[in-house]
Formats: structure tokens, C-alpha cells, sequence
């Protein structure tokens, strides 16, 4: 049992970090893609190291394994591009609650990967979810900012969806440690080139910044999340994860003193709960399948 209050502690921590990583890009003037790359730099050197340190094997068992795992860290650096464009463009609120969306997503995509049918129930949780996001958008002209950073924020959740759904035909073959380091470090070498076409300039600050980025809210957030799951059940983490938003807005209003307006609460508020709720469901069909 002391155990387990110690794996819920853990897990509502990572998912704090998680949920204050949002602020970095409001905090970093430089391009998403250059806050992606300082991200998955450190990220992935300390995850090396951690593998490393826990003698784990890096050595994928066939090739087929580094091509699939390099299409997926393509996919979480538009992932993680995404996420600080949305909160750039808009708010920590805005692209926090719009990538909350992701849950949704996995409802339609599920049945493609797996050749079930699409249920009422996913077209009706959809329906409601882009209720939210209609309540949050204030005009739909694509030139409006807001839109611009909402439309990102989707497109995030979007893509984590397909990379969480890709990412279980791995975790039963490799360690989660094995998977992220890949991942991260295939982002960073497909990101690395477009240095030499941004040509950011870094203060001091800049690196601090990202190193905090890229072990404490990255690689050490990723790492209390996985040893958490070892006594908690999925469904647990699942809906501590859906805090993630809960916890960046309140940090973005006593950080940055960016206080999210009644609209954007009350569609977060429908987001989230349809989020929720698809979560619940998801966990609920998997089990059921089991029986």
C-alpha cells in the first residue's frame, strides 16, 4: 500500500511537469521546431545515460524495429511542433484543452487500426468535443490567431493519438525507456537539419531553459509516469493524465499570469469531460474484451 501512495504521488508529479512543459512555449522566444529540437536533444542524452545506468539494452531485436520506431519519432516531433505552435499562436489554455481532444480521436481511430465498426457513441463524443472547440474559437477566420492556435492544438492531439495507438505494438517487445529514447532521438536527427534554415540565436537563458525542458519535464517526467504503472492500473493513470490541462492552466495564471477567459473554461470544460469520458469508455471496452 505505502507503495502505491508512492506511485499515485509520482504519477500526479509527472503529469504536472507534462502539464507545465506548455509553459515553455511562452517562456522560449524561439521558433516551435527549435524548442522541439532543444527538447528531444536533452531528452534524449538523458535517457542514454538512464539506460545506461539500468543496463538495458539498446539493441533493437530486428531492423524492421528502427524504421518503425524512426516513423514514430517523426510523429512526436509534429506532436510536440504542434503543441508550442498552438499555445504561441493562442494561449497555454487554448492548446493544452485542444489537445485534450486526443482521447476522442482514439475512439475513430481505434476501429480503423483494429477493422471494428465506428459506434454512435464515437460520432456523438465527437460531436460534443468540437461543440467545446467552437465555444473556445472567438472567430472562425483562419487569420484569427486563436483559431490558428486551436486548429494547431487539434492537429496535436491528432497525431498523439496515432502515436500512442502505433506505440503498443512495441511496448510488449521493449522497455518504455527503450521506446522513448528512440523516439526522441530520431526527432531530434530529423529535426537537426533545419538549424542551418531558422539559425536561432541562444542566450544563456535559451539553454537553461531547454536542458530544464528537455530531463525535468521530458525524460524524468516520462520515467516517474512508467515507474507508476508498475502498481497502478491503466485506468488509474488515465484519468490522473486527463489533470494535465488542470494543472497548466493553474501554473500559467501564478507563472506567466495568463488567466483563461469564461469562454475558454466552459468549452475546456466539455472537452475534458467527453475526454474523460472516452478515456472511461476505452478502458471499459478493453476490459470487457478481456472477459
Amino acid at each position: 500500500m505505502q507503495e502505491k501512495n508512492k506511485d499515485l504521488i509520482a504519477i500526479h508529479f509527472s503529469v504536472l511537469l507534462f502539464g507545465v512543459s506548455g509553459i515553455f512555449g511562452k517562456l522560449l522566444d524561439l521558433h516551435p521546431i527549435v524548442i522541439v529540437l532543444g527538447r528531444v536533444f536533452f531528452a534524449s542524452l538523458f535517457l542514454f545515460f538512464l539506460l545506461f545506468y539500468l543496463k538495458l539494452k539498446i539493441k533493437l531485436h530486428r531492423k524492421k524495429d528502427y524504421f518503425f520506431l524512426a516513423f514514430l519519432g517523426i510523429i512526436l516531433a509534429f506532436h510536440w511542433i504542434a503543441f508550442f505552435q498552438a499555445i504561441q499562436l493562442s494561449t497555454v489554455a487554448i492548446g493544452l484543452i485542444t489537445f485534450s481532444t486526443f482521447p476522442v480521436f482514439t475512439t475513430f481511430l481505434e476501429p480503423l487500426f483494429f477493422k471494428e465498426k465506428i459506434k454512435p457513441f464515437n460520432i456523438i463524443l465527437a460531436i460534443i468535443t468540437f461543440g467545446g472547440v467552437a465555444i473556445i474559437i472567438p472567430d472562425f477566420e483562419f487569420s484569427h490567431h486563436f483559431t490558428q492556435g486551436a486548429l494547431w492544438g487539434i492537429a496535436s492531439g491528432f497525431s498523439f493519438s496515432i502515436l500512442a495507438i502505433l506505440n503498443r505494438k512495441y511496448v510488449q517487445n521493449y522497455s518504455s525507456f527503450v521506446i522513448a529514447f528512440y523516439q526522441d532521438f530520431w526527432a531530434m536527427i530529423v529535426l537537426l537539419p533545419f538549424l542551418f534554415f531558422l539559425q536561432p540565436v541562444f542566450q544563456i537563458r535559451d539553454i537553461l531553459l531547454l536542458l530544464l525542458l528537455g530531463i525535468v519535464f521530458t525524460a524524468i517526467a516520462h520515467s516517474l509516469f512508467i515507474k507508476a504503472l508498475s502498481s497502478l492500473k491503466a485506468q488509474t493513470a488515465s484519468i490522473i493524465a486527463s489533470l494535465e490541462p488542470v494543472y497548466g492552466i493553474v501554473f500559467a495564471i501564478i507563472l506567466i499570469n495568463e488567466i483563461p477567459s469564461l469562454r475558454t473554461l466552459a468549452g475546456g470544460l466539455i472537452i475534458l469531460g467527453a475526454a474523460f469520458y472516452a478515456t472511461i469508455y476505452s478502458k471499459k471496452k478493453i476490459l470487457n474484451h478481456k472477459e
